[in-house]
């Protein structure tokens, strides 16, 4: 479709914030490349070309969200009404936290800002995301889904550049609130899997999500205390554990459509790579340094069939339109 014929349709206004789950794969695959470079040895070139990618890719969705919320107000009302939709805006302050660890090494200054301004937006929609669960807004059973690890269990991203920034108290306190809505989450996402009518087509991939929030507690809990003890091998291999559940769905989701849902399966299989690179090189122990390269490897394959996928799905337009 043309430009002019998007124009025509208003796809500003049906421009979704779950775009912003495309930033947090691209942005994975940048940690997850730079880990797989450290572990190899070689030179860093693909981890800065992705990562230049990561940004360009987040300003030109920051910009056109931006635009959504100064013209389309009430559309941007309306997401956040939206019983799943509404997940997905601490997106947004997610990919600050993440492309702050990724420029971390290059700039502390840029680092910095970007981790204090992606903390505090955090922060904020967290809470407001939980205010608004817990509020007198109606939620049913159909609407929770593995998305809803997003906003709450989100938090625990906050301590992978935060410690080495010198942000270890508030990196402690956004990991506490992670873990305590990881436990809480998992138990009610898993009652609505098992007792409730399946996920939606569009929603499937999220399944995926279930991997992410221990990899990443993972990494996290390993940077607050530099250690790999006994809780942090529970948090490694609960991972692997969510993994295989969700490799037990793999015949019914190669049957679905495309949709922006896919780009759940980037972030989780990023952040199960690094930590298996992590404990790798920690215990200096090859079978995880083994699962770790071939996740990167797979990673890298299924973050350029979601860019071509993405990028067909808009030239059809398959994205910008109403649900």
């Amino acid at each position: 479709m043309t430009d002019a014929g998007l124009a025509e349709k208003g796809w500003l206004s049906e421009f979704p914030v779950a775009f912003f789950a495309a930033v947090m794969g691209l942005a994975g695959l940048t940690l997850s490349l730079r880990a797989a470079e450290r572990v190899l040895g070689i030179g860093a070139e693909p981890s800065l070309a992705v990562a230049a990618l990561t940004i360009t890719v987040f300003l030109v969705i920051a910009v056109c969200y931006a635009a959504k919320l100064v013209l389309h107000r009430a559309a941007v009302a309306a997401e956040w009404a939206h019983p799943v939709r509404i997940a997905f805006f601490p997106a947004i302050s997610i990919s600050l936290l993440l492309i702050s660890a990724i420029l971390a090494p290059l700039s502390v200054g840029v680092a910095e800002a970007l981790w204090t301004v992606g903390a505090a937006a955090q922060a904020a929609l967290a809470l407001a995301v939980v205010a608004n669960w817990i509020g007198h807004r109606p939620f049913q059973n159909i609407h929770l889904n593995p998305a809803w690890f997003i906003p709450a269990v989100g938090n625990v991203v906050a301590p992978l550049a935060g410690v080495g920034l010198g942000f270890v108290e508030l990196s402690w306190l956004f990991f506490s609130a992670g873990m305590l809505f990881w436990v809480v989450l998992q138990t009610l996402v898993f009652n609505r899997l098992i007792f409730h009518d399946p996920l939606p087509d569009r929603l499937a991939p999220t399944l995926m999500i279930l991997v992410a929030p221990p990899a990443v507690a993972f990494i996290a809990y390993h940077n607050l205390t530099g250690e790999v003890d006994a809780f942090a091998r529970i948090l490694l291999n609960s991972s692997y554990v969510a993994l295989g559940v969700v490799l037990t769905q793999a015949r019914l989701l190669l049957r679905l459509s495309f949709a922006l849902s896919w780009w759940a399966l980037s972030f989780p299989v990023a952040a199960l790579s690094v930590a298996s690179l992590l404990y790798a090189e920690a215990m200096t122990s090859t079978p995880h340094r083994i699962i770790g390269l071939a996740l990167v490897a797979a990673l890298a394959l299924i973050v350029s069939g979601l860019v071509v996928r993405t990028l067909l799905a808009i030239r059809a337009d398959q994205i910008f339109r109403p649900e």
